[in-house]
């Protein structure tokens, strides 16, 4: 009787991996450090431009560091804040900000998730819909002008991130 069960159970075990071995493995797009370090460039340049002086991070989609610059003059804040938008975006799939809905002209509140930030600034890097990783831009003069900087970075390289 144990060996009948075990035929069994070896049999269905024998199925299902036939099942997946037809599949296939899945593929994964990465961020790649060429990749990173021409966003964080593109980012930090985009800042001067508009005369910003601001950190930039960019993380791979296990929010790693990939590639970070801090520009010349640019806060020693702007390296921590950096952080803390990438995280943002990381935690929550979704460029750094205050939530969703907040009336005009209220105030920004405070993060309820430890090592997070509601600070506009950090941008999603996508695949399609995959989250593949973060541009966090720190130190220009709002948050929606270090957003600008990182999508403009983004919009330097949207032919390589397909």
């Amino acid at each position: 009787m144990k060996f009948t069960k075990f035929v069994a159970l070896a049999a269905v075990t024998a199925g299902f991996s036939g099942v997946s071995m037809a599949q296939g493995l899945p593929s994964t797009k990465v961020l790649t450090v060429d990749v990173a370090q021409t966003i964080a460039h593109e980012a930090m340049l985009a800042c001067r431009a508009n005369g910003y002086k601001v950190s930039v991070l960019v993380v791979d989609a296990g929010n790693l560091q990939k590639a970070f610059l801090r520009d010349d003059g640019a806060g020693i804040g702007t390296v921590e804040v950096a952080r803390l938008k990438a995280n943002t975006v990381m935690a929550n799939g979704r460029p750094s900000g205050p939530p969703a809905g907040l009336p005009a002209g209220a105030p920004n509140p405070p993060s309820a998730v430890p090592g997070t930030v509601t600070f506009p600034g950090g941008v999603p890097i996508k695949v399609g819909d995959d989250l593949i990783g973060a541009v966090a831009v720190s130190g220009a003069p709002g948050g929606d002008k270090d957003a600008a900087c990182a999508n403009a970075a983004l919009a330097k390289v949207a032919d390589r991130l397909k």
